[in-house]
């Protein structure tokens, strides 16, 4: 018998090598397949927690940027698949003019932009695809908020995004639209705050209104079919995105902050299954949660801490001081600010359209008890124990903190520890247990107004100020402050974090910085 020759054996061997090394290199495609994602506004559940490491502590637009593109405005934030990024924006357009000489001008004015949903490649930052949403009305703006202010929501392959000037819109991966929802046209003071989620096969938007005509939807996601809707005529003034709790035993529900109240609904048709009252009249924030307690705050007016309530009076007492024509309603120009006690009418003059639920310039008895209740309001922090049949105020509120909280940064539970950002870089660490302060303390470097939330990763708090000052902190309830970074731009939407990566958006751009 004759033996291989040296040939034929090197090719064996390479054969092998091949055979040996080919389930490896297929293997190779899984690993990024599996990438982390960050699918909707503030990551997985609204936790504002991602399990990545390998975080940068420094970064800026000249450090540690793997990629910077530009974009249009908007306040949306950021949302991640493997291989995607997400967000909307507005972009101005030139309206041209002429003036009584007949000479064109071009003016730029709130009513003049068009809606966009962005797509863009996560690996590079390079445009994918970009797609316009036509604008269906002018919905009510108030102070920093615009037009693109709700995040989109992914499934890993298809997004849905919302714009209160249009409704639900979905597209695929490729760009292709796949189905539209108008709705609205919407009454909020502020404009629509809430994001859209993702629950199973639903897309859940709250839509919470300065009228009686507040309600939840389920939208199916493939065909953009409403599942169930349901009527909350009682809720006013909701900004807050929702999250889903499992309980131990049962379906899942659908928790949302509301004016006064907190409500549980069923996922599978709306049913209110539980709630707490007790809340204050505006809610913003978006929920912290370890799948026991929950932790929410809530702001409505700066004086709404306890004792500190301003005192009203029943609609039939202030009818014979405001109502001067007898019309049994009250009018912008009828309070005076002589008749009643300084600290009514002084709220009365300069906050009258809060309380004017239809904005038609009157208080009715509705208006005005609405009035009443967000001056009894108290503004805080609380905890919450989830779960339960109806009405659990009474034994459902674990603590609260009625002390100064934000206006808008949710908290953020992290390893034990419960983190709240307020306005000045104020920041303090609470025991989630107990509600007490551990630590409290300046951000020294990013003394500022925040509207982005605090997220965490890898032992690490990210606090953006609406400045752009990003403070980095290790994190413990005694917590220390690494570093400050500098953007050099206004930064309103919350950072997203996978896969060692930080994703932060400015008002012209999207950075991803990395190590």
């Amino acid at each position: 018998m004759s033996l291989p020759s040296r040939a034929t054996m090197s090719k064996v061997k390479n054969k092998i090598f091949a055979l040996s090394i080919g389930p490896l290199i297929a293997l190779l495609p899984l690993t990024r397949a599996v990438a982390e994602d960050w699918p909707q506004f503030r990551g997985p559940n609204g936790t504002g927690v991602s399990a990545s490491t390998g975080l940068p502590e420094e970064f800026g637009p000249n450090k540690n940027v793997i990629w910077k593109t530009a974009l249009p405005p908007g306040h949306s934030s950021p949302v991640l698949t493997r291989n995607r990024v997400f967000v909307t924006a507005y972009a101005k357009e030139n309206a041209h003019t002429q003036d009584s000489k007949g000479t064109t001008e071009t003016a730029h004015t709130k009513e003049n932009y068009k809606l966009l949903v962005i797509c863009l490649d996560r690996q590079t930052g390079k445009l994918v695809w970009q797609r316009e949403v036509p604008r269906s009305g002018v919905g009510r703006l108030q102070n920093v908020n615009g037009p693109a202010s709700p995040s989109p929501v992914t499934d890993g392959s298809n997004v849905y995004v919302f714009f209160q000037e249009f409704g639900l819109v979905s597209f695929d991966g490729a760009g292709k639209e796949r189905w539209r929802l108008p709705l609205g046209p919407f009454n909020m003071f502020y404009g629509f705050g809430a994001s859209p989620i993702l629950v199973d096969d639903k897309v859940i938007l709250p839509v919470d209104q300065d009228s009686p005509s507040s309600y939840l939807v389920a939208v199916d996601k493939n065909t953009g079919c409403v599942r169930w809707k349901v009527d909350r005529p009682v809720v006013i003034s909701g900004y807050s995105t929702p999250i889903i709790y499992q309980p131990k035993q049962g379906p899942k529900q659908i928790i949302i902050p509301e004016s006064f109240q907190l409500s549980a609904y069923s996922v599978a048709d709306g049913k209110r299954v539980w709630w707490v009252r007790g809340l204050a009249c505006e809610m913003k924030s978006i929920a912290s949660h370890d799948g026991e307690y929950l932790y929410i705050n809530g702001w409505g007016f700066p004086q709404n801490q306890p004792g500190q309530q301003v005192e009203t009076i029943p609609f039939d007492e202030a009818l014979p001081r405001y109502d001067k024509n007898g019309d049994r309603q009250i009018a912008r120009s009828e309070v005076s600010g002589t008749e009643a006690s300084e600290a009514m009418d002084k709220m009365l003059k300069n906050a009258f359209e809060a309380f004017d639920m239809d904005r038609d310039e009157k208080l009715d008895s509705k208006d005005w008890e609405v009035f009443r209740a967000m001056m009894a309001s108290e503004n805080g922090l609380l905890a919450i124990k989830l779960g339960g049949q109806g009405d659990q105020t009474s034994t459902a509120i674990r603590w609260r903190y009625n002390k100064p909280v934000p206006q808008v940064p949710s908290t953020l539970l992290y390893k034990g520890v419960l983190y709240m950002i307020n306005d000045s870089g104020i920041l303090i660490s609470f025991d989630p247990a107990t509600g007490n302060v551990i630590k409290q303390g300046r951000l020294h470097g990013a003394i500022d107004k925040y509207f982005s939330s605090p997220v965490a990763a890898d032992d690490k708090v990210f606090l953006i100020g609406q400045a752009g000052q990003v403070s980095v902190l290790k994190a413990a309830g005694d917590w220390q402050l690494l570093g400050v970074n500098e953007l050099d731009d206004e930064v309103f939407a919350t950072p997203a974090i996978a896969d060692g990566l930080i994703y932060i958006r400015t008002r012209s751009a999207l950075y991803c910085f990395g190590k």
